[in-house]
């Protein structure tokens, strides 16, 4: 099984620009996900997709490849994340290198614990499944069970669609929401569907206390914060 490793960083960025280059704690956001990549066991290629010659650069000091500059149309904020895995694994199909397994990682999570990756890898090939992300338990007081949608006349329902609220937090379903870390995906599911989920959906807890997904400033002042008690702490 070949498994394609993809880093996407376009240029653009509406809520914190240039963040994928910035700096944070003396490295450039871009570096914390090569260094999660280069420390994987089972990644067969790691690749940056972007559409920016100057970000393609920082890739070069860590061996990450950058086989092509994405196409500007691929990289604006509409863009689906399917077209973009899409467009790498055509462009290895058209040069001969299948590949089993695309495994996604986001710059803007930077924070992934050593062997996170692989541990991801190894559950998904166990599971059957066509994709499988990381999540994280969502809180009780969100649990979509108890959260309300309003209706056109302004009164309350339940989002899920149920006539009675449960009332006891302990009969709550477990709910899990995507953390941004790590997501890995059948290349056939791709290539046959165009889909980056497919219909067998696996999970696996992050259960990473250093979280923090990067859009806005704030997120970036979170993620500061979490990368100074990081290199205090190593």
């Amino acid at each position: 099984m070949k498994n394609l490793c993809l880093i996407p960083a376009r240029s653009a960025s509406k809520g914190l620009p240039g963040k994928n280059t910035k700096f944070l704690n003396g490295k450039k956001l871009l570096e914390y996900t090569f260094e999660s990549a280069e420390g994987s066991r089972l990644l067969d290629k790691t690749i940056l997709s972007t559409d920016c010659p100057v970000i393609a650069e920082t890739a070069f000091a860590y061996r990450i490849q950058v086989p092509f500059i994405r196409p500007s149309h691929l990289a604006t904020d509409k863009t689906p994340t399917a077209d973009v895995l899409r467009h790498a694994i055509n462009f290895f199909d058209e040069c001969g290198e299948r590949f089993d397994h695309v495994v996604l990682l986001q710059p803007t999570c930077p924070f992934r614990k050593p062997g996170f990756i692989d541990k991801c890898i190894k559950q998904f090939v166990s599971s059957g499944a066509d994709s499988l992300f990381s999540v994280m338990k969502v809180p009780d007081q969100f649990n979509p069970h108890w959260v309300f949608v309003p209706d056109e006349n302004g009164f309350l329902s339940i989002a899920t669609g149920e006539e009675n609220l449960i009332t006891s937090r302990q009969q709550l379903p477990a709910t899990y929401a995507r953390d941004g870390s790590v997501y890995i995906f059948k290349a056939d599911i791709l290539r046959a569907q165009g889909s980056i989920y497919g219909e067998k959906i696996a999970h696996i807890h992050s259960e990473n206390q250093w979280h923090v997904n990067i859009d806005t400033h704030e997120d970036w002042t979170k993620a500061e914060m979490i990368a100074n008690v990081l290199c205090s702490v190593n």
